[in-house]
């Protein structure tokens, strides 16, 4: 069996499920609808077609995975393929490693549904409510084929499909991705630990540069002003400022640029500004105001709001950092390990 890495594919999410599917929608169930692929160019067809001549592509607990359903996912990603390849060769050894992931995520599927469907003695068969299976296909309509039910019947027709065997399709795929946001889901809880030891093991990944929580006032030069005129209203807006008044309400009367805001900027490196303005400002300790700045276009004042200086952060503030980061991997170890056990317990043939 060929080994599984993470899925390639681009999925839509379905608004329309999210109100009625609530679990499912916080874990990503509806990122899996039925698409409608755009056609693949003819070097992805032949290519399907002589690596599987008899048209099967796999086996799946009595499911078959055919060419036509390999085609169907891999379509809308050649024409990207062929932007990012260099020659021939490279396009087809990037096809072949996109099939080789097309197919083991088909697989997969049905090795997932098919467990969603397995009952313990005593239980109830699980089943899809038909409600939600309905308002995923509704938004499939409009998001996929612009509200026109007849284009979407004609797609059906395109495939071979009844609506009963879409509906299927459209279950599984809620399944699907129930199944696999649940594996997620139990794992949510990081030691104090465990944190400690990725930060230590860890540190240079949360290095930071300077950094300043800027706010500006900026006063566009009228025309005709000259410089004199322009730093009489910049010493207006300072004198006020001397006088007690906060930059951010001064900003909020005076300045040309976000004056909502206060003239907020939000954090600024050193980087993010050009040197006229980052000189005077990286020398500022926190809750101090530049002199005036003249420019062509206007003049500034710049206020540091509030300074991060560079350095390892620590700890305690890249802890929800860390621990995101902990979960998602500990969340793809867990769903790697339960499909694993799912292709050792199922009938998967591959040709």
């Amino acid at each position: 069996m060929h080994r599984r890495t993470e899925p390639r594919l681009s999925l839509t999410p379905a608004r329309a499920l999210a109100a009625a599917f609530g679990a499912l929608v916080m874990l990503g169930a509806s990122a899996l609808l039925a698409q409608v692929a755009a056609p693949a160019p003819a070097t992805a067809p032949d290519n399907l077609n002589l690596r599987f001549a008899n048209g099967i592509a796999a086996i799946v607990e009595g499911k078959v995975i055919t060419v036509d359903d390999i085609r169907r996912e891999i379509g809308p990603y050649i024409p990207q393929l062929q932007k990012e390849v260099r020659n021939e060769q490279e396009f087809n050894q990037r096809l072949e490693a996109l099939q080789d992931d097309v197919i083991q995520n088909l697989v997969d599927k049905i090795l997932i549904v098919k467990e969603f469907y397995k009952t313990k003695e005593g239980q109830q068969q699980k089943q899809i409510p038909a409600s939600y299976v309905d308002n995923a296909i509704s938004e499939n309509i409009i998001t996929q084929f612009d509200g026109d039910r007849s284009k979407f019947l004609a797609y059906l027709r395109s495939r071979g499909l009844t609506l009963r065997e879409y509906r299927v399709e459209v279950a599984d795929d809620l399944i699907y991705g129930y199944m696999r946001g649940q594996q997620r889901k139990s794992m949510s809880i990081v030691s104090p630990v465990k944190v400690e030891q990725f930060y230590n093991e860890n540190k240079e990944r949360f290095y930071q540069e300077d950094e300043v929580h800027m706010r500006m006032i900026q006063f566009s030069r009228a025309t005709g002003e000259t410089d004199a005129q322009l730093l009489a209203r910049i010493n207006t807006a300072v004198a006020r400022m001397s006088a007690g008044e906060s930059f951010e309400d001064v900003a909020k009367q005076l300045s040309d640029t976000r004056r909502t805001q206060g003239g907020d900027w939000g954090w600024k490196k050193r980087s993010d500004l050009k040197k006229d303005f980052s000189d005077p400002l990286f020398v500022l300790e926190k809750g101090k105001t530049t002199g005036a700045i003249l420019q062509p276009e206007g003049g500034y004042l710049l206020y540091a709001e509030d300074r991060r200086y560079a350095g390892i952060q620590a700890i305690d503030d890249v802890r929800e950092q860390i621990e995101r980061i902990l979960i998602q991997n500990m969340a793809r170890v867990s769903e790697e390990r339960w499909l694993e056990r799912l292709r050792r317990n199922g009938y998967v043939k591959l040709y």
